[in-house]
């Protein structure tokens, strides 16, 4: 859709008295009021796109959140310039889910609006220029250099160009400055053109004439006429081959897809001398950017277990709108999973299933494909904005009732959702930390099947503590899965201490003894290996052997990574690089080396001790691509890969037959990070990757490289004993105020001058001080990492009483102290963060 204009609309064109209230992709802290022109009165409504004016130059796509006969008291209602919807793009409870999610995560509603909508719903904007149709050069009292000569002489020619058109005509990188001086001389109008991002899949096709379709001699008759024309005739057998007209002719409708006469090497000019004579016809038809799968027809047979936590979660359910649903790795849960889907289906809702990576939502859509086919969309970040336009749609339309997505698959226009299946739970990858809204997806997707009074499944081997927590307080269902299925058995556990084989010269290439003998014994039985580390890049650091010079980001207060590949060192937080100096810029010395171990460095490290293995890394590096992920598990599922090594991605959900041993690289780095939740973590992610071993009827083993093997943790995770790990974390959580007995907010302050960042975090921490709520206040302190993109940090962390009252008094108040603060000329540049629930 495309929409010109120049001026807003005439006064007289829109009604006195009916106004929308529209919610706007920016953050500001309520929705504008605009007028609605008279012409729209009868077609907008609640939740259709519009075309608006914002501030003087500015045109965005809004969203309409109200309408009514109320106008703004502080300021003139602007018109709507347009419509962009025949029927609402987004439901009135997908407002009421945004309006939520931006107060509890202490944000703007338009931030909410622009996670939401996918960009190919959101309009592009463009300047474009025209010819002022009063100007005259002859008496114009400005006179024209040569360059703005050259320009309106080819405005003479067309009607509008953009500023592309213009740098093109001129052969200079940058026109602003002769735009603006025409602007000036009132020689051009600048308007903006309005051109919404999504465009339909298209699809050539051609279909034989409908005259011969009705009369079979006619095409006899073409036949013979072309019988002396082979390339004519292969094109015309090969479209009836392909489409059997006179024994369906209703296939001819849709006719055969001209890439597929080009594919097969036949005469594309021959084509089109059938199309001149009138024998076959072209045509364009939109199609589905998904591929239609076909439904396996296998039923699915549960066993007594399965079957048992499934009778559970259904009771719990009568009672419950949420049920955690406790099943160790290899039992089963996928299979639960589409049991449920199935009957939810089946009785009219929509499902929602919420997977916490790519790389897993890849693994797990094609089982799920088999059984749902293309009534099942699948929704996450690699799709391209059309894609994700399609499913959004689809979803509007009742084409897709279940989807298989990652977070942002909350905020697809659901109207009778009936079901939401968590996955993982546990995962931090659920938590969205930039930009705004910083929600949890799997909180916020308990909220919206709240919203929708559906039910909720939260699945994990290792579920977070908050949700076995509100189990064991009963205020969420609980049903377990504690065996495997089927004949397979829980992995073998071994502990293998690095500083031990150092000792006795056991240790090679950072792999001990036991670690090295698992893998050969594994690729001698033809078996598969996963090597587990979560660090990407060959090293955490380079450094000087002589002087001890560290490389850090120009921009941020962190070592750089180095990566051997393109021989370069990053920075993984704001994309700063440079290449590797051949001497250190401190001393002069020539002796740099790399330290500690990456994904890159374990790749290498085991080509060297097991040359005769195909190896393959699963990292951010290596599945950059749309299809990356895809493309490495469909490599190791068909067993082409005998080891892959790879960062948090492989920990989950990957089920693959032959893999028969685990490696865990690095235990310790996972256990002391500066985190409360550190403990938690490194049992989940030790836990979970030790669950891809042995998931069928071969033994699995799992090796734990530890410098401190005699850490109770790993004695609870070989034993599978989370009931008592998670008594003895709460213990101290509950000791020292930490979730779940407390809600946390962090408050961050960003500036490029460090005294304006601290002072200016003194000073919102003395006025969350004087909140009249119980809670504790910490801070404010430099950051972790105290400068990320040039920007100083300082943190306040506050805990807050759990009741709901204190909760949202606080963070109201809290949003009228920042818009204060930010209202003050020495604060107007401080960027401050609110981050609810941010660890």
């Amino acid at each position: 859709m495309e929409t010109l204009f120049g001026d807003q609309l005439e006064q007289s064109e829109t009604s006195s008295g009916s106004f929308a209230d529209i919610i706007l992709p920016v953050p500001i802290p309520k929705m504008f009021t605009y007028k609605i022109p008279k012409s729209l009165l009868e077609e907008i409504g609640i939740g259709y796109r519009v075309i608006v004016q914002f501030g003087k130059k500015k045109v965005l796509t809004g969203v309409v959140g109200k309408v009514h006969q109320k106008p703004p008291k502080a300021y003139e209602a602007k018109p709507i310039l347009d419509l962009l919807d025949s029927h609402a793009t987004v439901n009135p409870i997908q407002i009421r889910f945004w309006a939520w999610m931006a107060e509890y995560y202490c944000c703007h509603i338009g931030e909410v609006m622009n996670a939401a909508l996918p960009s190919g719903l959101k309009l592009s904007s463009e300047s474009k220029i025209q010819l002022n149709p009063t100007f005259d050069p002859d008496t114009s009292p400005y006179p024209l250099d040569e360059r703005e000569e050259v320009l309106l002489n080819a405005l003479q020619n067309k009607e509008e160009m953009s500023y592309e058109d213009c740098e093109a005509v001129l052969g200079i990188k940058s026109i602003h400055g002769i735009i603006k001086s025409l602007v000036i001389k009132e020689a051009i109008v600048v308007f903006e053109q309005v051109k919404e991002k999504y465009s339909p899949k298209v699809e050539n096709r051609i279909r034989l004439t409908a005259a011969l379709v009705e009369n079979k001699a006619a095409l006899e008759q073409v036949f013979q006429e072309i019988s002396t024309k082979p390339k004519q005739e292969e094109i015309l057998l090969k479209y009836l081959q392909e489409v059997p007209v006179y024994r369906k002719p209703e296939l001819n409708q849709n006719g055969l897809e001209k890439k597929v006469v080009a594919d097969a090497g036949m005469s594309m000019s021959s084509l089109k001398t059938l199309m001149k004579n009138g024998v076959l016809e072209e045509f364009k038809i939109i199609v589905s950017r998904f591929e239609d799968e076909a439904v396996s027809d296998a039923e699915i047979v549960l066993t007594e277990e399965q079957l048992q936590a499934q009778t559970k979660i259904k009771e719990a359910f009568e009672e419950k709108n949420t049920v955690l649903l406790h099943g160790i790795t290899g039992s089963g849960k996928t299979e639960l999973y589409i049991t449920l889907i199935q009957e939810a289906l089946q009785g009219g809702s929509q499902v929602l299933l919420l997977l916490p990576e790519i790389a897993l939502t890849t693994h797990m859509v094609g089982r799920l494909r088999q059984v749902f086919g293309s009534s099942m969309g699948v929704y996450h970040s690699k799709y391209s904005d059309n894609e994700r336009v399609e499913v959004w749609n689809g979803v509007l339309s009742g084409k897709f009732s279940f989807v298989v997505g990652v977070r942002s698959s909350i905020f697809l226009p659901f109207d009778s959702l009936g079901l939401v299946i968590v996955d993982e739970e546990h995962e931090p990858s659920y938590k969205q930390y930039d930009p705004a809204p910083r929600f949890h997806a799997r909180d916020a997707a308990i909220m919206l099947a709240w919203l929708h009074q559906a039910k909720t499944l939260l699945g994990s081997a290792t579920p977070s503590f908050e949700s076995f927590y509100n189990a064991r307080t009963n205020k969420y269902g609980y049903a377990s899965l504690e065996k495997r299925y089927g004949e397979a058995q829980l992995p073998q556990f071994h502990l293998a201490d690095m500083l031990v084989d150092k000792k006795k010269n056991l240790l090679k290439l950072d792999f001990t003894r036991m670690m090295r003998e698992k893998i050969q014994e594994a690729l001698g039985n033809q078996e598969q290996v996963l090597i587990f580390q979560n660090r990407r890049g060959y090293a955490p650091y380079v450094s000087c052997e002589d002087c001890g010079w560290i490389p850090e980001c120009e921009h941020c207060d962190v070592s750089l990574t180095y990566h051997q590949f393109g021989e370069e060192m990053r920075c993984h937080y704001c994309g700063f690089k440079e290449k590797v100096p051949h001497s250190c810029p401190a001393c002069g010395s020539s002796k740099i080396s790399a330290v500690g171990m990456g994904t890159e460095r374990i790749e290498e490290s085991l080509s060297l001790l097991f040359p005769e293995a195909r190896i393959v890394r699963m990292d951010l590096d290596t599945t950059r691509s749309k299809y990356g992920y895809q493309r490495l598990l469909e490599e190791f599922g068909s067993g082409n890969v005998d080891i892959l090594v790879g960062t948090q991605m492989i920990t989950k959900g990957l089920d693959f037959d032959r893999v028969t041993v685990v490696g865990v690289m690095d235990a310790d780095r996972i256990l002391y990070f500066p985190d409360f939740r550190a403990g938690e973590r490194a049992f989940q992610q030790i836990t979970q990757v030790a669950g891809r071993a042995g998931r069928r009827d071969k033994k699995g083993h799992v090796v734990i490289q530890t410098r401190r093997p005699e850490q109770a943790i790993f004695q609870q995770i070989m034993a599978g004993d989370y009931r008592n790990f998670y008594l003895q974390e709460m213990g101290e959580r509950q000791r020292f105020f930490y979730p779940p007995f407390v809600k946390m907010i962090k408050v961050s302050t960003r500036h490029k001058d460090y005294k304006t960042a601290e002072k200016a975090a003194r000073h919102l921490h003395n006025l969350m001080a004087e909140i009249p709520v119980k809670k504790i206040l910490l801070g404010p302190e430099k950051g972790l990492i105290g400068k990320i993109k040039n920007q100083y940090i300082f943190e306040s962390v506050v805990k807050l009483d759990r009741s709901s009252n204190a909760q949202a008094h606080f963070k109201q108040v809290l949003q009228q102290q920042l818009e204060t603060l930010q209202a003050d000329k020495d604060f107007r540049s401080v960027r401050f963060i609110v981050d609810v629930d941010p660890y």
